[in-house]
């Protein structure tokens, strides 16, 4: 009898594991009353979590505990405006993008074969916050002849072997500069040359002779090539070059194909990992090869990226991560950020002239498919070094850096801003082929001030899309080399 009245006094079984009820809302750091202006999903912890504890639990654990009293914006020593979000320290920024201009302490001779790296990172960057990167171009041009290679292709420094990654980097810190001397310090030639000889029989192309084949050097050689107007015939030595004359982009496409995972994101090469950079990578390889909407689903499974790219943004963090099971880090504000005008391309077409194949067409949708507003929240409330150091950064606890200033401004600049392709040309003449436009993003309550918002990237180049045009147009004048 005593057992039956213990059992009539259990109540009822619940539908839910417990397993996976959250424990965590104690937390007095999570508990904080936060600014009513903030939403709840950016200062509440998910509502549903692994009871489990592991190092990667942990790990997440401490980056809400140090993001959430930032988004709450309850600190007095910070200015918020009527939405909970602080302001952007543009001055600040500008500082600190200046001395990763000028000369280094000796520590940082370990990131030498960087230099063309921190050329782009901080320009872009000051060209995002507004600033005439004009006043940069001697000093750079000087500095890009000692990395160039007299076989083709640069280096990090003199002297060094030439690789995709920091030609890449000098190709688009000349174009960000802009001015004829600027884009005649590169020798067209040689770079064709060495560009040919990365080619491989795979699709695939090499970062660097006898290097690793990946999708960085799909979408890197796709840049380069197309900014500076390049042949995309092969030179007869190229290890690709057969007498059905395959060209540069032969075969690159299906490579680009052969990476996506069965997570449904991409991976550097065949049977990796996805990642989120590999991910921008893919997607502006495939936007350069043809327009986002043609070529996009013919080679990848889209739904099921959209669904690996939308599992990389967190709540209540706002930011995006760049693995499965890793923390939000600021730079995938771009590389996972970035993705989403591309997608949006594929989803929506060039309306005007209803170019989409009737094959996989998508249903149109309304709305962004990954919260803006989030996006915004991090980059400004945790995103920025407030000390008179300046920068940004992968997360409150970590120091600023050019590269993560870089990156987190041009997500900044994406969640701000709306790309669409169009056919239609400023003067009403329909165009060949369609071009990407730029307008402020309209949709639902601006949360930035206006003084906030930063300047706009070219979606697949990501530089300011003037940039682009100015040395695309330079290069379409040339006959030859």
């Amino acid at each position: 009898m005593a057992q039956a009245s213990e059992s009539s006094q259990r109540p009822p079984e619940s539908d839910v594991d417990e397993e996976f009820i959250d424990d965590s809302a104690s937390d007095d750091v999570l508990s904080i009353e936060p600014n009513a202006a903030v939403p709840d999903l950016f200062t509440q912890p998910p509502p549903v979590r692994d009871a489990l504890t592991t190092a990667t639990s942990q790990a997440q654990d401490e980056t809400v505990r140090e993001c959430v009293p930032l988004l709450a914006a309850t600190d007095g020593d910070i200015d918020y405006n009527a939405h909970g979000v602080s302001s952007l320290l543009r001055d600040n920024h500008i500082r600190f993008l200046q001395k990763q201009l000028g000369r280094f302490p000796a520590p940082y001779v370990a990131a030498d074969a960087s230099r063309p790296w921190f050329l782009y990172w901080s320009l872009n960057a000051l060209a995002l916050l507004g600033y005439d990167t004009a006043v940069y171009r001697e000093d750079l041009i000087k500095t890009v002849r000692t990395m160039q290679n007299p076989s083709g292709g640069i280096g990090g420094g003199h002297g060094q072997n030439s690789h995709l990654a920091t030609t890449y980097a000098v190709v688009l810190a000349l174009a960000i500069v802009g001015g004829e001397d600027a884009y005649e310090t590169i020798d067209r030639k040689s770079m064709w040359r060495w560009l040919s000889s990365l080619k491989q029989p795979s699709g695939g192309i090499q970062m660097t002779l006898g290097g690793e084949v990946d999708v960085r050097g799909a979408y890197c050689a796709a840049v380069i090539a197309t900014l500076l107007n390049l042949p995309l015939d092969l030179s007869t030595d190229s290890p690709a070059w057969t007498p059905e004359r395959p060209t540069l982009f032969t075969g690159l496409a299906d490579y680009v194909r052969r990476c996506q995972t069965f997570e449904g994101g991409i991976s550097g090469k065949p049977d990796g990992e996805a990642h989120g950079a590999y991910a921008f990578c893919a997607l502006g390889c495939l936007s350069i090869l043809d327009t986002p909407h043609r070529i996009i689903p013919k080679y990848l499974d889209v739904p099921r990226l959209i669904s690996w790219l939308s599992s990389r943004q967190y709540a209540p963090e706002g930011g995006f991560s760049g693995r499965t099971n890793k923390l939000v880090d600021g730079c995938y504000s771009h590389w996972v950020g970035g993705c989403w005008p591309l997608i949006d391309a594929v989803l929506k077409g060039a309306s005007e002239l209803e170019d989409q194949p009737t094959e996989g067409r998508f249903t149109p949708h309304q709305g962004s498919l990954y919260s803006r507003e989030g996006l915004i929240r991090y980059i400004l409330c945790c995103g920025q070094d407030r000390s008179k150091r300046g920068g940004l950064r992968d997360k409150p606890s970590r120091p600023s850096d050019a590269y993560h200033t870089c990156y987190v401004l041009s997500g900044l600049s994406s969640a701000q801003h709306q790309w669409d392709l169009t056919y239609v040309n400023e003067d009403e003449t329909i165009l060949p082929e369609p071009k990407w436009v730029v307008s402020p993003c309209a949709e639902g309550t601006q949360i930035f001030d206006e003084e906030d918002r930063v300047g706009t990237i070219h979606p697949v180049y990501t530089i300011p899309q003037e940039s682009v045009d100015d040395m695309k147009a330079y290069f379409a004048s040339r006959q030859g080399f």
